[in-house]
């Protein structure tokens, strides 16, 4: 599986992508960093994070983006340009059908490190070792980016297995009342 990680932002929106499978060894296709000046309208700073994922897309092509669930914080005004990078993230790669995935940062940070708690050195230290880097990627938003991909990487079959267990769950208690209507409608 190619997962194209996104860590959202109006200045600095990182970008990774990790390619492989749950259980297996990792490897790291990409990784950099959409920038935009603070000082541009936000109009245009939403136009270059689009064109800066529409050329990872191109160049790297994945099945999925993971991207983070955006989550309150106490400064609003980047919470707003958090969500909007994100917003535009998951535009580019619908408009495309590429599946989004959305995970919190307490999820990405155990899956990579084992805590929920882990700090941004600590995830950016695992990602080294499971991509086996030579040195943390650069800025932390860049590692956070491929923590992303890996997160989904391994959760993702998981995930899988839950959803068609509960779509299972679902047809067997529709098929149960249908025949159960069905009984009641032949003894009434």
């Amino acid at each position: 599986m190619r997962v194209l990680g996104v860590d959202p932002g109006l200045t600095r929106c990182g970008v990774g992508v990790v390619e492989g499978v749950a259980g297996r060894p990792l490897t790291m296709l990409g990784v950099g960093v959409v920038r935009t000046p603070a000082d541009e309208e936000l109009g245009m700073r939403l136009v270059a994070i689009e064109r800066g994922i529409e050329e990872w897309l191109d160049t790297y092509r994945p099945e999925v983006v993971a991207v983070e669930r955006v989550f309150s914080q106490h400064n609003v005004s980047t919470v707003m340009g958090t969500a909007q990078a994100s917003a535009v993230a998951m535009l580019c790669a619908s408009r495309r059908s590429i599946p989004v995935a959305l995970h919190t940062p307490s999820e990405v940070k155990a899956a990579v490190s084992g805590s929920g708690r882990a700090d941004k050195a600590q995830v950016g230290a695992m990602v080294t070792r499971l991509l086996r880097l030579d040195a943390p990627p650069k800025p932390a938003d860049a590692a956070d980016a491929l923590a992303l991909a890996i997160c989904h990487i391994w959760r993702a079959p998981a995930q899988n297995r839950l959803q068609q267990a509960v779509a299972a769950h679902r047809t067997a208690q529709a098929r149960t009342q249908a025949q159960a209507q069905a009984t009641k409608g032949r003894t009434a």
